[in-house]
């Protein structure tokens, strides 16, 4: 079956990333060994950006490799506050970094460039240079990566983005609380949902959990008991309850080695999704408003103070 709802997400190739990854970041090799057997596997979306290390040149070099330039879809996105107010002006800023980025994935478009800054989404400059990055031939869609509800709404009630990119997984179901979904569809707004696995979180061996998240046990043991219930893993479990949402067009997934991936794309056949329907409609009534000292990650290290 073709993997076509997966879109592979390129941080761990680049950095150091997730709380459950043990081995850091893979060599290149590896890295490359990743993208190749995603592509093999009938993954032609690949999310990457200018912050996460030197995933877009390791991406870059598998393009040009293997000649894909024209074969693949790659969604980049805007560095984080990177624009100050000052000089020079968004415009400018957007245009040298998009092509910074074309550059480094030798590409002549991006597929998709985000705001990796939610914020920017309201500045009438940054909509514009993006604008212009699309009319230019630069990008043929733009759109933001968003992590609050509120900023969720507004943008696809906007009309002025093509893509969107959501925190999403059996955690965190904010949106699910909401119109989103079917204002994006109404809209036209290609959703991208990341972090099924809540980087890495939802995987966690129970002895490893650190003290300050020490609260999502009881949420995990909760978890085991449905899916084993069902004779699902964590990871079938957590990827398919993202892919089966029909508002989501794409699930967002980064691996930490060859293994993983893996695992990951043999999760996705015709009858786990069928089979999978029962136990995603229970974990959707059960996980509804889980605390964001958990589902944000950038809340962890805090909660440790």
């Amino acid at each position: 079956m073709k993997k076509n709802k997966l879109a592979l997400g390129t941080v761990q190739l680049g950095l150091e990333y997730g709380i459950n990854n043990r081995a850091g970041k893979p060599s290149r090799t590896e890295a490359l060994l990743i993208l190749d057997k995603a592509l093999a596997s009938g993954i032609t979306v690949f999310d990457t950006a200018e912050a996460y290390g030197d995933a877009e040149e390791i991406l870059g070099e598998f393009v040009a490799s293997h000649a894909l330039k024209d074969k693949i879809k790659i969604i980049s996105k805007l560095s984080p506050n990177i624009i100050d107010g000052g000089e020079p002006k968004p415009e400018d800023i957007i245009k040298k970094e998009i092509k910074k980025s074309l550059s480094r994935l030798r590409v002549d478009v991006l597929d998709g460039f985000l705001l990796h800054t939610p914020a920017y989404f309201y500045n009438q400059s940054v909509i514009k240079g993006l604008e212009q990055c699309r009319s230019e031939g630069l990008i043929k869609h733009f759109g933001v990566s968003i992590y609050e509800v509120e900023h969720a709404l507004d943008a696809v009630n906007s009309g002025l983005i093509d893509y969107i990119q959501i925190p999403y997984n059996i955690f965190d179901q904010r949106l699910n609380k909401t119109d989103f979904f079917k204002i994006a569809k109404q809209n036209n707004v290609t959703v991208f949902a990341r972090s099924p696995f809540l980087q890495g979180l939802v995987l966690m061996e129970e002895n490893r959990i650190p003290v300050n998240l020490s609260e999502v046990k009881k949420y995990l043991r909760e978890f085991d008991l449905i899916i084993n219930k069902h004779n699902f893993n964590r990871l079938e479990a957590s990827l398919l309850f993202s892919y089966i949402n029909p508002g989501i067009n794409y699930v967002v997934f980064g691996v930490d080695n060859f293994n993983q991936l893996k695992e990951a794309v043999n999760v996705i056949t015709e009858e786990k999704i069928k089979f999978f329907e029962e136990c995603g409609e229970e974990l959707a009534c059960k996980f509804l408003n889980i605390e964001k000292a958990i589902i944000f990650p950038s809340l962890w290290a805090k909660k440790a103070d």
